[in-house]
Protein backbone atom coordinates (compact mmCIF):
# COMPACT_ATOMS: atom_id res chain seq x y z
CA UNK A 1 0.00 0.00 0.00
CA UNK A 2 2.91 2.38 0.62
CA UNK A 3 3.92 1.95 -3.02
CA UNK A 4 0.41 2.73 -4.24
CA UNK A 5 0.40 5.87 -2.09
CA UNK A 6 3.74 6.91 -3.59
CA UNK A 7 2.46 6.42 -7.14
CA UNK A 8 -0.77 8.25 -6.39
CA UNK A 9 1.22 11.21 -5.10
CA UNK A 10 3.35 11.09 -8.22
CA UNK A 11 0.29 11.30 -10.46
CA UNK A 12 -0.67 14.58 -8.84
CA UNK A 13 2.77 15.98 -9.63
CA UNK A 14 2.83 14.97 -13.30
CA UNK A 15 2.56 17.69 -15.94
CA UNK A 16 -0.66 17.04 -17.84
CA UNK A 17 0.92 18.09 -21.11
CA UNK A 18 4.37 18.52 -22.54
CA UNK A 19 4.15 22.31 -22.84
CA UNK A 20 7.66 23.57 -22.24
CA UNK A 21 8.21 26.86 -20.49
CA UNK A 22 11.13 28.96 -21.68
CA UNK A 23 14.18 28.09 -19.62
CA UNK A 24 16.92 30.40 -18.47
CA UNK A 25 19.97 30.31 -20.73
CA UNK A 26 22.76 27.94 -19.70
CA UNK A 27 25.87 29.18 -17.93
CA UNK A 28 28.64 30.56 -20.08
CA UNK A 29 31.66 29.96 -17.86
CA UNK A 30 32.70 27.73 -14.99
CA UNK A 31 34.45 28.41 -11.71
CA UNK A 32 36.09 26.33 -9.03
CA UNK A 33 34.46 23.15 -7.79
CA UNK A 34 32.23 23.49 -4.75
CA UNK A 35 33.58 20.38 -3.05
CA UNK A 36 30.49 18.21 -3.31
CA UNK A 37 28.19 16.59 -5.87
CA UNK A 38 24.80 14.93 -5.31
CA UNK A 39 23.61 12.51 -8.00
CA UNK A 40 20.41 10.48 -8.42
CA UNK A 41 21.33 7.35 -10.37
CA UNK A 42 20.26 3.88 -11.36
CA UNK A 43 21.79 1.03 -9.36
CA UNK A 44 25.25 0.21 -10.70
CA UNK A 45 25.68 3.50 -12.56
CA UNK A 46 28.01 5.32 -10.16
CA UNK A 47 30.62 2.91 -8.80
CA UNK A 48 33.52 3.62 -6.44
CA UNK A 49 34.91 0.07 -6.17
CA UNK A 50 32.81 -0.98 -3.18
CA UNK A 51 31.10 -3.83 -5.03
CA UNK A 52 34.13 -4.80 -7.12
CA UNK A 53 37.48 -2.96 -6.81
CA UNK A 54 37.99 -3.17 -10.57
CA UNK A 55 35.03 -0.88 -11.21
CA UNK A 56 35.65 2.57 -9.80
CA UNK A 57 35.14 5.83 -11.69
CA UNK A 58 34.41 7.98 -8.63
CA UNK A 59 37.66 7.91 -6.64
CA UNK A 60 39.78 9.40 -9.42
CA UNK A 61 37.18 12.10 -10.06
CA UNK A 62 37.13 13.10 -6.40
CA UNK A 63 40.92 13.21 -6.27
CA UNK A 64 41.20 15.33 -9.41
CA UNK A 65 38.40 17.80 -8.64
CA UNK A 66 37.85 17.80 -4.89
CA UNK A 67 34.14 17.20 -5.57
CA UNK A 68 33.00 14.50 -3.13
CA UNK A 69 30.28 12.39 -4.75
CA UNK A 70 27.11 11.37 -2.94
CA UNK A 71 24.74 9.01 -4.77
CA UNK A 72 21.03 8.46 -4.17
CA UNK A 73 19.97 5.25 -5.92
CA UNK A 74 16.54 5.20 -7.56
CA UNK A 75 14.78 2.06 -8.77
CA UNK A 76 12.37 3.57 -11.31
CA UNK A 77 12.04 6.64 -13.50
CA UNK A 78 9.01 7.72 -11.50
CA UNK A 79 11.10 7.68 -8.33
CA UNK A 80 13.72 9.83 -10.06
CA UNK A 81 11.10 12.39 -11.09
CA UNK A 82 9.68 12.47 -7.56
CA UNK A 83 13.14 12.96 -6.04
CA UNK A 84 13.93 15.77 -8.45
CA UNK A 85 10.61 17.42 -7.62
CA UNK A 86 10.97 17.07 -3.86
CA UNK A 87 14.68 17.66 -3.23
CA UNK A 88 17.63 19.59 -4.55
CA UNK A 89 20.20 17.41 -6.24
CA UNK A 90 22.83 18.30 -8.80
CA UNK A 91 22.43 15.57 -11.41
CA UNK A 92 20.18 12.68 -12.38
CA UNK A 93 20.79 9.83 -14.85
CA UNK A 94 17.34 10.10 -16.42
CA UNK A 95 15.88 7.68 -18.93
CA UNK A 96 13.71 8.87 -21.81
CA UNK A 97 10.45 8.25 -19.94
CA UNK A 98 11.55 10.79 -17.31
CA UNK A 99 13.63 13.34 -19.20
CA UNK A 100 10.83 15.19 -21.00
CA UNK A 101 8.78 15.27 -17.81
CA UNK A 102 11.71 16.87 -16.01
CA UNK A 103 12.11 19.45 -18.77
CA UNK A 104 8.37 20.22 -18.94
CA UNK A 105 8.22 20.45 -15.16
CA UNK A 106 11.07 22.95 -15.07
CA UNK A 107 13.18 20.71 -12.85
CA UNK A 108 16.30 20.64 -15.06
CA UNK A 109 18.30 23.31 -16.84
CA UNK A 110 19.82 23.41 -20.30
CA UNK A 111 23.53 22.69 -20.43
CA UNK A 112 26.18 24.50 -22.42
CA UNK A 113 27.88 21.76 -24.41
CA UNK A 114 30.66 24.21 -25.29
CA UNK A 115 31.78 23.86 -21.66
CA UNK A 116 32.04 20.07 -22.05
CA UNK A 117 35.19 19.41 -24.12
CA UNK A 118 34.32 15.78 -24.84
CA UNK A 119 30.88 16.55 -26.26
CA UNK A 120 32.02 16.04 -29.85
CA UNK A 121 33.01 12.44 -29.02
CA UNK A 122 29.39 11.46 -28.23
CA UNK A 123 27.71 9.00 -30.60
CA UNK A 124 26.05 11.07 -33.34
CA UNK A 125 22.89 8.95 -32.97
CA UNK A 126 22.50 10.43 -29.48
CA UNK A 127 23.73 14.02 -29.77
CA UNK A 128 20.37 15.40 -30.93
CA UNK A 129 18.12 12.71 -29.45
CA UNK A 130 14.57 14.02 -28.86
CA UNK A 131 14.43 12.78 -25.27
CA UNK A 132 16.99 15.36 -24.13
CA UNK A 133 16.89 18.14 -26.75
CA UNK A 134 13.93 20.57 -26.78
CA UNK A 135 13.47 24.01 -28.32
CA UNK A 136 12.20 25.75 -25.21
CA UNK A 137 13.11 29.30 -26.22
CA UNK A 138 11.35 29.17 -29.58
CA UNK A 139 14.35 30.11 -31.71
CA UNK A 140 14.10 26.98 -33.84
CA UNK A 141 17.17 25.38 -32.31
CA UNK A 142 16.77 22.69 -29.68
CA UNK A 143 18.56 23.20 -26.38
CA UNK A 144 20.56 20.36 -24.83
CA UNK A 145 19.29 19.26 -21.45
CA UNK A 146 22.15 16.97 -20.53
CA UNK A 147 24.84 14.65 -21.79
CA UNK A 148 24.18 11.07 -22.95
CA UNK A 149 25.43 8.48 -20.45
CA UNK A 150 24.71 4.88 -21.51
CA UNK A 151 22.05 3.00 -23.45
CA UNK A 152 20.77 -0.52 -23.90
CA UNK A 153 17.81 -2.86 -24.22
CA UNK A 154 15.40 -4.31 -21.69
CA UNK A 155 16.38 -7.89 -22.45
CA UNK A 156 14.52 -11.14 -21.92
CA UNK A 157 16.50 -12.97 -19.23
CA UNK A 158 15.87 -16.69 -18.90
CA UNK A 159 17.04 -19.74 -16.98
CA UNK A 160 18.97 -22.04 -19.30
CA UNK A 161 18.16 -25.07 -17.14
CA UNK A 162 14.47 -24.39 -17.76
CA UNK A 163 14.82 -23.69 -21.48
CA UNK A 164 17.62 -26.13 -22.27
CA UNK A 165 18.83 -25.73 -25.83
CA UNK A 166 15.73 -23.72 -26.76
CA UNK A 167 16.43 -20.00 -26.86
CA UNK A 168 13.13 -18.13 -26.40
CA UNK A 169 12.38 -16.14 -29.53
CA UNK A 170 9.30 -14.26 -28.35
CA UNK A 171 8.09 -12.24 -25.39
CA UNK A 172 5.11 -14.59 -25.29
CA UNK A 173 6.94 -16.62 -22.63
CA UNK A 174 6.18 -13.86 -20.12
CA UNK A 175 2.85 -12.66 -21.53
CA UNK A 176 0.97 -15.86 -22.43
CA UNK A 177 0.38 -18.90 -20.23
CA UNK A 178 2.24 -21.88 -21.66
CA UNK A 179 4.31 -24.93 -20.87
CA UNK A 180 8.01 -24.16 -20.87
CA UNK A 181 10.64 -26.55 -22.26
CA UNK A 182 11.15 -28.16 -18.83
CA UNK A 183 7.55 -29.39 -18.98
CA UNK A 184 6.20 -27.01 -16.34
CA UNK A 185 3.86 -24.05 -16.71
CA UNK A 186 5.25 -20.54 -16.70
CA UNK A 187 2.57 -19.50 -14.17
CA UNK A 188 4.24 -18.05 -11.09
CA UNK A 189 7.67 -18.30 -12.68
CA UNK A 190 7.83 -15.07 -14.67
CA UNK A 191 8.31 -11.48 -13.61
CA UNK A 192 7.39 -8.10 -15.09
CA UNK A 193 8.91 -4.67 -14.62
CA UNK A 194 7.26 -2.67 -11.87
CA UNK A 195 6.63 0.63 -13.62
CA UNK A 196 3.93 2.21 -15.79
CA UNK A 197 6.32 2.40 -18.74
CA UNK A 198 6.06 -1.41 -18.89
CA UNK A 199 2.77 -0.89 -20.71
CA UNK A 200 5.00 -0.15 -23.71
CA UNK A 201 6.45 -3.67 -23.48
CA UNK A 202 2.94 -5.06 -23.79
CA UNK A 203 2.24 -2.73 -26.72
CA UNK A 204 5.48 -3.75 -28.44
CA UNK A 205 4.49 -7.40 -28.16
CA UNK A 206 1.00 -6.64 -29.52
CA UNK A 207 2.50 -4.80 -32.51
CA UNK A 208 3.57 -8.24 -33.73
CA UNK A 209 1.08 -10.58 -32.07
CA UNK A 210 -2.01 -8.53 -33.01
CA UNK A 211 -1.10 -6.37 -36.02
CA UNK A 212 -4.78 -5.57 -36.61
CA UNK A 213 -4.53 -3.15 -33.67
CA UNK A 214 -2.41 -0.90 -35.87
CA UNK A 215 0.20 -0.11 -33.23
CA UNK A 216 3.23 1.55 -34.82
CA UNK A 217 4.73 3.23 -31.75
CA UNK A 218 4.45 1.57 -28.32
CA UNK A 219 4.50 5.00 -26.64
CA UNK A 220 1.75 6.51 -28.83
CA UNK A 221 -1.36 4.47 -28.07
CA UNK A 222 -4.92 5.51 -28.73
CA UNK A 223 -7.64 4.32 -26.37
CA UNK A 224 -8.31 1.03 -28.18
CA UNK A 225 -4.61 0.18 -28.39
CA UNK A 226 -4.08 1.22 -24.78
CA UNK A 227 -6.94 -0.96 -23.56
CA UNK A 228 -5.57 -3.92 -25.51
CA UNK A 229 -2.22 -3.50 -23.78
CA UNK A 230 -3.93 -3.28 -20.38
CA UNK A 231 -5.94 -6.42 -21.11
CA UNK A 232 -2.72 -8.26 -21.94
CA UNK A 233 -1.17 -7.08 -18.68
CA UNK A 234 -4.23 -8.12 -16.67
CA UNK A 235 -3.88 -11.61 -18.08
CA UNK A 236 -0.16 -11.56 -17.39
CA UNK A 237 -0.81 -10.66 -13.76
CA UNK A 238 -2.05 -14.22 -13.22
CA UNK A 239 1.39 -15.48 -14.28
CA UNK A 240 3.64 -12.99 -12.51
CA UNK A 241 5.38 -14.11 -9.33
CA UNK A 242 6.73 -10.63 -8.64
CA UNK A 243 6.80 -7.21 -10.27
CA UNK A 244 10.44 -6.23 -10.01
CA UNK A 245 12.06 -2.82 -9.71
CA UNK A 246 15.05 -3.57 -7.49
CA UNK A 247 17.82 -5.11 -9.59
CA UNK A 248 19.38 -6.93 -6.64
CA UNK A 249 16.09 -8.45 -5.52
CA UNK A 250 15.57 -9.75 -9.04
CA UNK A 251 19.05 -11.29 -8.93
CA UNK A 252 18.07 -13.07 -5.73
CA UNK A 253 14.79 -14.21 -7.27
CA UNK A 254 16.56 -15.76 -10.25
CA UNK A 255 19.01 -17.42 -7.86
CA UNK A 256 16.67 -18.65 -5.14
CA UNK A 257 13.03 -18.29 -6.15
CA UNK A 258 12.82 -20.30 -9.35
CA UNK A 259 12.24 -17.45 -11.80
CA UNK A 260 12.27 -18.87 -15.32
CA UNK A 261 12.00 -15.70 -17.44
CA UNK A 262 11.58 -11.97 -17.10
CA UNK A 263 12.29 -8.63 -18.63
CA UNK A 264 15.58 -7.51 -17.15
CA UNK A 265 18.63 -5.34 -17.61
CA UNK A 266 22.02 -6.63 -18.77
CA UNK A 267 23.29 -5.54 -15.33
CA UNK A 268 21.44 -8.36 -13.58
CA UNK A 269 22.36 -10.86 -16.28
CA UNK A 270 26.05 -10.00 -15.98
CA UNK A 271 26.08 -10.39 -12.19
CA UNK A 272 24.12 -13.65 -12.34
CA UNK A 273 26.47 -15.10 -14.94
CA UNK A 274 29.49 -13.96 -12.94
CA UNK A 275 28.07 -15.85 -9.96
CA UNK A 276 27.78 -19.00 -12.06
CA UNK A 277 24.00 -18.99 -12.33
CA UNK A 278 22.41 -20.61 -15.42
CA UNK A 279 21.09 -17.36 -16.87
CA UNK A 280 21.23 -16.00 -20.41
CA UNK A 281 19.47 -13.20 -22.24
CA UNK A 282 18.12 -12.40 -25.68
CA UNK A 283 16.32 -9.69 -27.63
CA UNK A 284 13.28 -11.55 -29.00
CA UNK A 285 11.96 -11.33 -32.54
CA UNK A 286 9.58 -8.51 -31.59
CA UNK A 287 12.51 -6.33 -30.54
CA UNK A 288 12.68 -4.71 -27.13
CA UNK A 289 12.04 -1.52 -25.27
CA UNK A 290 15.15 0.15 -23.96
CA UNK A 291 16.74 3.12 -22.31
CA UNK A 292 19.06 5.85 -23.43
CA UNK A 293 20.01 7.66 -20.26
CA UNK A 294 20.98 11.30 -19.98
CA UNK A 295 22.90 13.02 -17.20
CA UNK A 296 20.65 16.02 -16.50
CA UNK A 297 21.28 18.99 -14.22
CA UNK A 298 18.79 20.21 -11.60
CA UNK A 299 17.51 23.73 -12.23
CA UNK A 300 18.71 24.72 -8.74
CA UNK A 301 21.83 22.56 -8.63
CA UNK A 302 23.83 23.66 -5.55
CA UNK A 303 27.12 22.50 -7.06
CA UNK A 304 26.99 23.47 -10.75
CA UNK A 305 30.74 23.57 -11.31
CA UNK A 306 31.20 20.07 -9.91
CA UNK A 307 28.21 18.99 -12.01
CA UNK A 308 29.85 20.18 -15.23
CA UNK A 309 33.11 18.53 -14.17
CA UNK A 310 31.26 15.23 -13.68
CA UNK A 311 29.53 15.47 -17.07
CA UNK A 312 32.92 15.86 -18.71
CA UNK A 313 34.39 13.03 -16.62
CA UNK A 314 31.47 10.75 -17.48
CA UNK A 315 32.22 11.05 -21.20
CA UNK A 316 35.82 9.87 -20.95
CA UNK A 317 36.39 6.63 -22.90
CA UNK A 318 37.74 4.99 -19.73
CA UNK A 319 34.60 5.70 -17.69
CA UNK A 320 32.30 4.87 -20.57
CA UNK A 321 34.03 1.56 -21.25
CA UNK A 322 34.29 0.52 -17.60
CA UNK A 323 30.63 1.32 -17.00
CA UNK A 324 29.55 -0.59 -20.10
CA UNK A 325 31.55 -3.62 -18.93
CA UNK A 326 29.98 -3.42 -15.47
CA UNK A 327 26.38 -2.73 -16.44
CA UNK A 328 26.19 -4.60 -19.73
CA UNK A 329 25.21 -1.38 -21.48
CA UNK A 330 26.48 0.40 -24.57
CA UNK A 331 28.76 3.45 -24.29
CA UNK A 332 27.53 6.82 -25.50
CA UNK A 333 31.10 7.45 -26.65
CA UNK A 334 32.04 4.97 -29.42
CA UNK A 335 35.77 5.41 -28.73
CA UNK A 336 35.19 3.53 -25.48
CA UNK A 337 34.63 0.36 -27.49
CA UNK A 338 38.34 0.07 -28.28
CA UNK A 339 41.20 -0.61 -25.93
CA UNK A 340 39.25 -0.98 -22.69
CA UNK A 341 40.65 -3.85 -20.65
CA UNK A 342 37.40 -4.51 -18.78
CA UNK A 343 35.09 -4.24 -21.79
CA UNK A 344 37.34 -6.16 -24.18
CA UNK A 345 37.52 -5.84 -27.93
CA UNK A 346 34.07 -7.36 -28.54
CA UNK A 347 32.30 -5.92 -25.51
CA UNK A 348 30.31 -3.29 -27.40
CA UNK A 349 29.17 -5.83 -29.97
CA UNK A 350 28.12 -8.24 -27.21
CA UNK A 351 26.28 -5.49 -25.33
CA UNK A 352 24.29 -4.54 -28.42
CA UNK A 353 26.02 -1.64 -30.19
CA UNK A 354 24.45 -2.84 -33.44
CA UNK A 355 20.95 -3.21 -31.97
CA UNK A 356 20.12 0.50 -31.89
CA UNK A 357 17.40 0.22 -34.53
CA UNK A 358 15.78 -2.78 -32.79
CA UNK A 359 15.12 -0.83 -29.61
CA UNK A 360 12.03 1.24 -28.87
CA UNK A 361 13.66 3.66 -26.46
CA UNK A 362 11.65 4.79 -23.45
CA UNK A 363 9.71 7.99 -24.13
CA UNK A 364 7.17 9.99 -22.17
CA UNK A 365 3.70 9.24 -23.63
CA UNK A 366 1.73 12.39 -24.51
CA UNK A 367 -1.63 13.14 -26.12
CA UNK A 368 -0.02 14.10 -29.44
CA UNK A 369 0.35 10.84 -31.35
CA UNK A 370 2.88 12.28 -33.75
CA UNK A 371 0.93 11.12 -36.80
CA UNK A 372 -2.34 11.86 -38.60
CA UNK A 373 -4.41 10.69 -35.60
CA UNK A 374 -3.81 14.02 -33.89
CA UNK A 375 -4.07 14.44 -30.10
CA UNK A 376 -5.92 11.24 -29.24
CA UNK A 377 -3.14 9.24 -27.61
CA UNK A 378 -3.13 8.35 -23.93
CA UNK A 379 -0.85 10.59 -21.83
CA UNK A 380 1.51 9.30 -19.19
CA UNK A 381 -0.57 10.18 -16.12
CA UNK A 382 -3.21 7.75 -17.40
CA UNK A 383 -0.51 5.12 -17.82
CA UNK A 384 0.32 5.58 -14.13
CA UNK A 385 -3.22 5.31 -12.80
CA UNK A 386 -4.08 2.34 -14.99
CA UNK A 387 -0.90 0.47 -14.18
CA UNK A 388 -1.65 0.89 -10.47
CA UNK A 389 -5.04 -0.71 -11.18
CA UNK A 390 -3.49 -3.61 -13.10
CA UNK A 391 -0.98 -4.60 -10.42
CA UNK A 392 -3.69 -4.11 -7.82
CA UNK A 393 -5.87 -6.68 -9.58
CA UNK A 394 -8.37 -4.24 -11.08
Amino acid sequence: MRKFAFLAALVAALPLSMAFAQAAPPVTELGEGEGALDIIAWAGYIERGETDPAFDWVTSFEAETGCLVNVKTAATSDEMVALMNEGVFDLVTASGDASLRLIAGGRVQPVNVDLIPSWNTVDERLQEAPWHTVDTDGDGVAEHYGTPYQWGANVLAYNTEVFGDTVPSSWNVVFEEQTLPDGESNAGRVQAYDGPIYIADAALYLMHANPELGITNPYALDQDQFQAALDLLRGQRELVGRYWHDAFIQIDDFTNEGVAASSSWPFQVNLLQAAGEPIASVIPDEGATGWADTTMMHVNAPHPNCAYMWMEHSLSPQVQGDLAAWFGSVPSVPAACEGNALLGESGCEINGFGNFDQIAFWRTPVTACGDDRGDVCVPYYEWVTNFIAVIGGR
